[in-house]
C-alpha cells in the first residue's frame, strides 16, 4: 500500500522546485505510478484540501487545536514553538521541527489511513474527541509526515502548486485515455501515435478541467481519466465553479483602451475579414450577437480610430459594482417540493449558514440554477444596499440571531447566470446570459420576497410592507448615448453608481463568454481611490509564511490635536505596497525602536510616515479614532514628511462625511 510519506517527499520536491514543468512531471509521475483510489486521495490532497468540492464535511481543526496536539507530543513550551514557527513561517515546518527525536523514524501510514483518519476528525464533535483522534494520528506519524498532515489539515499545502496544475498532471499522466480527442480515436484508430498526440495535451487539458468543473471531485476526474470516460461526465450542483473576476482599471481612458483592446481581439475575425468573410461571420452568429458584429462591420476598418473605439463601447454593458460578498446561488428541487439551496464565496467556502434568510427565501425556487452575484446588506424602504460594515456583523457567524435578521436583512443582486435547467451557459455570450438571466428573474424573484419584519426600521421614513424580494436582478445598461463622449458617458455612470451607494462601475463585453477563475480585459471594474491619507506607524507585526520573519504588517494612526491625553489615534492596519527590501529596512529600524516587545506584536516609537490609499472610510469602535479604513494600502513612505504634518481625525471626518454612499448604519462592533 502507499505511504503517506511518500506523498510527504513529494511535497518536499514540489517545494524546492519554481519551475511549473518539474512541478507538473513530479505529479504526474508520481499519480501514474498509484493505484487509481490512491491517485485520487494523491490529486485532491496536492490540491490542498482533505475533501472533494461536493463533500460537505469539514473538519474544523483551527490552530488552538493542533498547537495543544503539538505540543503535548514534542513537549515544547509557548515559547519554544512560537520561535519554531519564526524559523519556518510555517506550523506544519515548525512542528516537524519541534518533533524530531519525538517522533517515529519508520512510515506506516498509508494513503488509504490518512482518509480514515480525515474521516474520523470530520464526523467528531467538540474539541476533546477531535483532539484525542488528533493526537492518535499523529502519534503514528514521522516528522516529515505531520508536517504535510498540518498543512493539509489547515489548507495550505506551501508548496506552489494549484488545483489547475494538478489538472494539468492528470491530463499528462494519463494521455492515451485522457488527452486524445474522442473524434480522432474513432475516425482515425490507424492515424500514428505521434500524429494524433501532437494536439493531445490541450484537448486533453480542456476535458480534464470540463470534467473537475462538472463533478466537484479530484478523485472521480482521476478515474475518468485513466478509465479514457472524461466524456462521461455530468455536472452536478453544490459544488462552486471558478467565479469569473474582473480586471481593475483607474481611470475612464484607461477602461476604454483596454476595453477596446479585448474586443478587438473578441471581434477579430470581423476585424481584418474580407466583405465575403464577413458575409459568412455573419451568417453563423447567433441572432444576438449578429446586430454587434455588423455595427462593428464598418467601423473595423479602421480600428484604432475613434469610429472603431466608438462602435466598441455599444457593444459593452455597464453595471454598478457593489460593495458586499461575491456570491454564487446553487439552487436545485428535492423530493419534499421546496429546493435545496447553497451560496458559496469567492473562496468556495459555504456561506449558507451565515445567511439562512436568503436560504429560506430561495427554497420556493423549483427550477435547477446557478446564479452569480453579491449579498447585500439591504434598505428595502429605500431599495438600496446598506454600506458592507453592517453586512459584516453577519459574516462567519456559525448562529445568526432573530434580532439580527430582523436588524440587517440581505439580498442577493444577480448579475449572471451560469447553469438553467438542464444546460450550462458558459460557452454563450454575456448578451444571451443576460436574457436568459432576466427572464430567470421575471419568473423567481417574486417567490423569494420575505415575510420577516424589515430590518433597520428606525432608519426608515415610513412603515412599507415587511414582504421584499431578496432575489434582484442587477441594472444593466449599454453604452449607446450618442450625445455624450464615451469618456463622459462612463464618468457619468460612474457617478451615479456611488450615488447609489455603490463602490463603482463594471464595464463587459457583451460578447464574453464566462471563464471561471480568469481574469481578463472582457469585465473591466473601474474603482478610483476615494483619498489619500499621511499616517504614522504606532505598532508592528510579524507577517505569514515568507513573511514570518518581517515586521511587515503595520498599525498606523492620525493626529487628534484636541485630545492632549491621547494625541495619536489608530484607524487602520496595512501590510500591502512596500518591496521586500523596504519592510526588511523597515524591519531593522522598528526593532531598534521598539517600545513594548509582545512577541507577535510590537508598539513602536511613532516616527515612520506612509502615505496611504483606501477604497472608503467607515465607523469603528475597533480604534480609539471611531473610524478604520476599507482595503487601505500604502503608496509610500513619506521620509520628507515630519509626523506634526500628518492628517487630522478632522480630515477622516471630513472624507467619511463626503462619500456618496456614507453608511448610515450603526457603528461596527
Amino acid at each position: 500500500m502507499p505511504l503517506f510519506q511518500s506523498f510527504a517527499e513529494l511535497n518536499d520536491a514540489l517545494a524546492a522546485t519554481t519551475k511549473k514543468l518539474e512541478k507538473r512531471a513530479f505529479i504526474a509521475d508520481y499519480l501514474r505510478a498509484l493505484p487509481i483510489e490512491d491517485a485520487g486521495r494523491a490529486a485532491l490532497w496536492l490540491s490542498g484540501t482533505p475533501f472533494a468540492e461536493t463533500d460537505r464535511r469539514v473538519l474544523n481543526i483551527g490552530g488552538s487545536l493542533l498547537s495543544k496536539a503539538v505540543a503535548e507530543l514534542s513537549g515544547a513550551t509557548s515559547e519554544a514553538m512560537s520561535a519554531a514557527y519564526r524559523r519556518h513561517g510555517d506550523f506544519g515546518a515548525a512542528a516537524a521541527d519541534l518533533l524530531y527525536g519525538h517522533a517515529p523514524t519508520t512510515a506506516t501510514l498509508t494513503l488509504a489511513d490518512i482518509e480514515t483518519a480525515l474521516a474520523a476528525l470530520a464526523e467528531a464533535r467538540g474539541p476533546v474527541p477531535k483532539l484525542r483522534l488528533l493526537l492518535d494520528l499523529l502519534r503514528r506519524a514521522t516528522p516529515d509526515e505531520t508536517k504535510y498532515l498540518i498543512k493539509l489539515v489547515t489548507g495550505d499545502m506551501r508548496t506552489g502548486v494549484k488545483q489547475f496544475l494538478v489538472e494539468e498532471a492528470i491530463a499528462e499522466a494519463w494521455p492515451l485515455q485522457s488527452a486524445i480527442p474522442a473524434e480522432l480515436q474513432k475516425s482515425a484508430p490507424a492515424a500514428t501515435p505521434a500524429a494524433v498526440l501532437k494536439s493531445a495535451p490541450a484537448a486533453g487539458l480542456e476535458s480534464v478541467r470540463r470534467a473537475t468543473m462538472f463533478t466537484g471531485s479530484l478523485p472521480e476526474v482521476v478515474a475518468l481519466a485513466a478509465a479514457g470516460t472524461l466524456d462521461h461526465a455530468r455536472m452536478k450542483l453544490f459544488h462552486p465553479i471558478g467565479f469569473m473576476l474582473a480586471s481593475p482599471v483607474q481611470t475612464t481612458a484607461e477602461a476604454i483602451a483596454r476595453f477596446t483592446e479585448e474586443i478587438k481581439a473578441e471581434l477579430g475575425p470581423a476585424a481584418n475579414a474580407s466583405e465575403t468573410e464577413n458575409s459568412v461571420i455573419l451568417s453563423e452568429a447567433s441572432e444576438s450577437l449578429r446586430p454587434l458584429l455588423e455595427r462593428n462591420k464598418q467601423s473595423s476598418r479602421e480600428s484604432n480610430g475613434p469610429a472603431f473605439r466608438s462602435s466598441v463601447l455599444k457593444a459593452a454593458q455597464l453595471e454598478d459594482k457593489y460593495d458586499g460578498i461575491r456570491a454564487q446561488l446553487h439552487v436545485a428541487p428535492v423530493e419534499s417540493g421546496q429546493a435545496r439551496v447553497a451560496l458559496y464565496s469567492r473562496n468556495r467556502d459555504d456561506l449558507s449558514e451565515s445567511f439562512p434568510d436568503l436560504v429560506e427565501a430561495f427554497s420556493p425556487i423549483t427550477e435547477p440554477a446557478i446564479l452569480d452575484g453579491e449579498i447585500l446588506a439591504w434598505n428595502p424602504a429605500a431599495h438600496r444596499a446598506l454600506s458592507f460594515s453592517a453586512l459584516q456583523q453577519r459574516l462567519g457567524r456559525k448562529r445568526v440571531t432573530q434580532e439580527m435578521l430582523r436588524d440587517i436583512p440581505v439580498v442577493l443582486v444577480v448579475f449572471d447566470i451560469l447553469y438553467r435547467g438542464e444546460t450550462l451557459l458558459l460557452n454563450e455570450p454575456l448578451i444571451e446570459r443576460r436574457a436568459t438571466l432576466e427572464d430567470f428573474a421575471a419568473r423567481w424573484s417574486p417567490a423569494t420576497a420575505s415575510t420577516q419584519a424589515r430590518g433597520q426600521s428606525h432608519l426608515f421614513e415610513a412603515q412599507q410592507d415587511p414582504s421584499f424580494p431578496r432575489l434582484i436582478l442587477a441594472n444593466a445598461t449599454r453604452l449607446e448615448t450618442p450625445r455624450l463622449s464615451a469618456s463622459a458617458q462612463l464618468d457619468q455612470a460612474y457617478l451615479d453608481a456611488r450615488a447609489r451607494g455603490n463602490e463603482g462601475v463594471m464595464i463587459k463585453s457583451l460578447a464574453s463568454t464566462y471563464q471561471p477563475g480568469r481574469r481578463g480585459l472582457a469585465w473591466l471594474k473601474l474603482k478610483r481611490e476615494l483619498a489619500t491619507l499621511d499616517v504614522v506607524v504606532t505598532g508592528v507585526e510579524y507577517g505569514n509564511g515568507r513573511r514570518a520573519h518581517v515586521l511587515s504588517d503595520y498599525t498606523f494612526a492620525i493626529s487628534d490635536p484636541d485630545d492632549p491625553a491621547q494625541p495619536l489615534k489608530n484607524v487602520g492596519k496595512a501590510y500591502s505596497g512596500l518591496t521586500d527590501q523596504e519592510i526588511a529596512d523597515m524591519t531593522a529600524f522598528f526593532k531598534a525602536h521598539t517600545l513594548e516587545d509582545n512577541g507577535h506584536f510590537r508598539t513602536v516609537e511613532p516616527t515612520i510616515v506612509l502615505e496611504v490609499a483606501f477604497n472608503n472610510v467607515m465607523r469603528s469602535t475597533r480604534h480609539a479614532s471611531g473610524f478604520a479604513l476599507r482595503f487601505p494600502r500604502i503608496l509610500r513612505i513619506r521620509t520628507d514628511k515630519p509626523v506634526n504634518e500628518i492628517d487630522t481625525l478632522q480630515r477622516v471626518e471630513e472624507i467619511y462625511n463626503s462619500q456618496p454612499d456614507k453608511p448610515i448604519d450603526d457603528p461596527e462592533p
